[in-house]
């Protein structure tokens, strides 16, 4: 049976209800207008196999996106300073640290900066913060009274018997915890610089964080009242007066160290 002409101009229902036809007379094999001699028709190129792409191990990297070197700026603000004013404003400008953003106040230094003897406690605190000095409240009061005792005094202009006080950080660490490794080697860069331009005669770490900064090491109880350098520069490790507080029973030890100090300040004298 052979039905041409007509295919064209059906819908599709009605092609549908003529294919079904075609089916119930018997229909298995579709031909078409004209015949095809299969014997002339040149075969098709084999194809060639595309080999498939290898699959990626594992899940799909992703890009990486280049990351600032904070502390190699931080060595380059720090540097480029030339007086501990310069030094201020190239720290108040660096935004390595979120610490910026959460804190009242830049907490740079206290005291007179010609000093023989200069002091790096660990952070502000939350008096610190409020007041923009290093060393304020119950510990402030404490290590006045402690220096006191030999002849020092952070207020007085005469720089031999005078202070200078800074922290390895300027801001407030969130609920006053620690500084971390990573905040405290951001920082380093400015604290170094910041010896450097004071020049002091003599350094005192206090705290393990401050150890950490300026010698690489943890330990005050075991470091505390051997003498170290700085920069060149001899330093004592001492408790923080925040953990003498604690335990007034280290008082002892602090005394002995201070003590160790004015020795020290006499033979350089």
């Amino acid at each position: 049976l052979r039905f041409t002409g007509m295919e064209s101009a059906l819908d599709w229902h009605q092609a549908k209800a003529l294919l079904e036809w075609y089916v119930e007379l018997g229909v298995t094999d579709a031909v078409a207008e004209a015949p095809i001699d299969r014997y002339e028709l040149k075969p098709e190129p084999p194809k060639t196999p595309v080999a498939p792409a290898p699959a990626p191990e594992g899940p799909t990297p992703l890009r990486e996106v280049p990351r600032t070197d904070w502390v190699a700026v931080a060595k380059e603000h720090a540097a480029g300073a030339g007086s501990l004013a310069a030094l201020a404003e190239a720290m108040q400008a660096y935004d390595g640290s979120p610490l910026k953003k959460g804190a009242r106040s830049f907490v740079f230094s206290d005291g007179n900066p010609d000093a023989r003897v200069m002091i790096v406690g660990e952070g502000p605190g939350a008096e610190e913060d409020r007041e923009g000095k290093p060393f304020v409240g119950p510990a402030g009061r404490l290590l006045d009274q402690m220096f006191a005792a030999i002849g020092l005094n952070r207020a007085t202009p005469d720089a031999q018997n005078a202070l200078y006080i800074t922290n390895v950080v300027p801001y407030r660490p969130p609920g006053n915890r620690n500084p971390t490794p990573e905040e405290i080697a951001m920082f380093t860069p400015f604290l170094l610089r910041h010896i450097e331009l004071a020049d002091p005669d003599i350094i005192i770490p206090m705290g393990n964080i401050a150890l950490t900064a300026l010698l690489d090491r943890q330990g005050i109880t075991k470091l505390r009242g051997t003498w170290t350098e700085v920069l060149g520069k001899p330093a004592l490790p001492m408790f923080h007066p925040s953990y003498l507080l604690r335990n007034p029973i280290s008082k002892r030890e602090a005394w002995a160290d201070l003590l160790d100090i004015q020795a020290k300040l006499r033979a350089k004298t």
